[in-house]
């Protein structure tokens, strides 16, 4: 059996689509979406699934990050590495864990940043990282997908679309501010021109990976909100 014949392409794409449309998405996806890059991007991971080779996040989740950010309140872009391997976690935005509702590795070393540099008065540690984006925080990855407990496999296949938004965003949103988490996500740097707000930090999970008490976050959330203080009044209440 042919993967085309396993799924509807044409009823992913609408699908999709459809999903997108709400938070102002969908039309300025649309482009990529209906694309023979895209096409690519289904058919290797049906591909990779007939090969016994499971991805995730689900197929249905992978614009969840543009769906819970209306285009309209757009003022960061946080970028990542990969989704979460382990089946059942990851969620379409990125260090979320709503799905499970328990924070991974990761996502507590971004919590214990807040309280240290920003609410050190205490912080209600919720997974569920939706409500940044309804604030206008796209909390992208990288690679929108992953093979299950295996990171980095997806990266070059998620290229062409993550060269399609920023063009999209350095052309059509200008002053957005780029915070750029770790290794992966620092060589999109070049992607993004300099008429909008950069920072970088490492990734949480590489202080995870060597065990440490703490992240250094290098104080990302309060140079964000001082940016977005200075040049639109706005905060964000992480």
């Amino acid at each position: 059996m042919s993967t085309t014949e396993t799924i509807d392409i044409e009823q992913v794409r609408l699908k999709l689509y459809e999903n997108l449309k709400p938070s102002g998405w969908g039309d300025k996806l649309k482009t990529f979406l209906l694309s023979s890059d895209f096409e690519k991007i289904l058919l290797t991971l049906l591909d990779e699934v007939k090969a016994g080779k499971r991805f995730t996040p689900p197929l249905k989740l992978v614009f969840k990050a543009f769906e819970c950010c209306d285009m309209s309140k757009l003022k960061v872009v946080m970028i990542g590495q990969d989704p979460y391997p382990q089946p059942y976690v990851a969620s379409g935005i990125a260090f979320s864990c709503d799905v499970t509702g328990k924070p991974e590795k990761s996502l507590k070393y971004i919590f214990k940043a807040l309280e240290e540099t920003v609410y050190p008065e205490g912080y209600l540690w919720d997974p569920d990282l939706s409500r940044w984006g309804k604030q206008g925080v796209l909390m992208l990855n990288t690679a929108l997908t992953t093979q299950m407990s295996k990171t980095g496999t997806h990266y070059t296949l998620w290229k062409p679309f993550l060269e399609f938004l920023f063009d999209y965003l350095n052309i059509n949103h200008p002053g957005l501010v780029y915070v750029f988490m770790g290794k992966k996500a620092q060589e999109l740097e070049g992607y993004i021109e300099d008429n909008s707000f950069k920072l970088a930090c490492s990734h949480p999970a590489s202080a995870a990976y060597k065990d440490l008490e703490r992240w250094d976050c290098n104080d990302i959330f309060n140079k964000t909100n001082e940016i977005l203080s200075n040049q639109y009044n706005e905060q964000i209440v992480w």
